[in-house]
């Protein structure tokens, strides 16, 4: 697929400028797959990019490096843009979960291992039903939320307007200090626990159907996009001592180790090219 100078350069202001919407095709040739005539072609090859492709390019492009953002930007303004959710499989199963798997402890990596064998069994065209898929997603969502959730600001405002309670209601300052301290902890953890589940039970819900169906609208109406912040806010520590089974995107030797985001940008132009394969053999 090539992308015309004016389609990548549409693409990239238009990510450049945040734009909740893809930019429109600039040119009418597309590429079809297939009797229904799904498109793969990229942004210039009759079809936008879906709105969750979108999403995600967004939150891609702004934490990328900025000598490595417009490059990858106009590598996906090329890239196939293959129907259904096969790419996302993809991208999950091989990309996202084994990246949140390096960050999370080893006792919590079971429940990432059974929803990247549902993504694997998807991206091959037997997508589970919504229950299976929610069985699956909620404690794995749960972990993520857990693991994203800003512990250090949350203690900080929770131990600040406590400390102040207590020096109002005439404690002293080492008491109002302590007493600070030990609110913090109690809702900080409180607080964690519930994000998490709320956040599980509802964007677990969302992606179950959007999931079992193939349904590329529902997948953008999950909010994609808040789903990736929550996996860079939970992989910008630094990964557990125990090694998991397989590295996301592996490094070339002699290069700079790759970052989360970096790792994530990559994988899912690698997810895009195999999907539109897989697709095409299928035609």
């Amino acid at each position: 697929m090539t992308t015309t100078p004016d389609g990548a350069h549409a693409f990239l202001t238009a990510l450049k400028a945040a734009d909740p919407d893809p930019p429109p095709a600039a040119s009418t040739a597309a590429r079809t797959g297939g009797s229904n005539g799904g498109r793969t072609g990229g942004s210039t090859g009759g079809a936008p990019a879906p709105a969750w492709l979108w999403r995600l390019a967004r939150v891609l492009y702004a934490a990328l490096p900025p000598d490595s953002a417009d490059g990858w930007a106009v590598r996906l303004a090329a890239a196939p843009y293959p129907p259904g959710l096969r790419a996302a499989h993809l991208w999950q199963e091989t990309t996202v979960l084994p990246l949140l798997a390096a960050h999370i402890p080893p006792a919590d990596r079971a429940a990432l291992a059974t929803l990247g064998t549902l993504h694997r069994e998807a991206a091959r065209g037997t997508p589970a039903a919504p229950d299976t898929w929610r069985a699956a997603l909620e404690p794995a969502l749960r972990h993520l939320f857990d693991a994203a959730y800003d512990r250090p600001g949350a203690y900080a405002e929770a131990h600040r307007n406590a400390r102040a309670y207590a020096v109002a209601a005439g404690h002293d300052p080492a008491e109002a200090d302590a007493y600070g301290h030990a609110y913090a902890r109690l809702s900080t953890e409180a607080g964690a626990r519930d994000t998490a589940d709320a956040h599980a039970e509802a964007v677990g819900r969302a992606l179950a159907h959007a999931y079992a169906t193939d349904c590329a609208q529902r997948y953008a109406d999950s909010w994609p996009d808040a789903h990736l912040r929550a996996v860079l806010r939970a992989t910008a520590a630094p990964a557990t001592a125990a090694p998991v089974p397989a590295a996301p995107v592996p490094g070339v030797p002699g290069e700079p180790r790759q970052t989360p985001v970096t790792a994530l940008a990559g994988g899912l132009l690698t997810a895009l090219g195999a999907a539109a394969g897989n697709a095409e053999k299928r035609i």
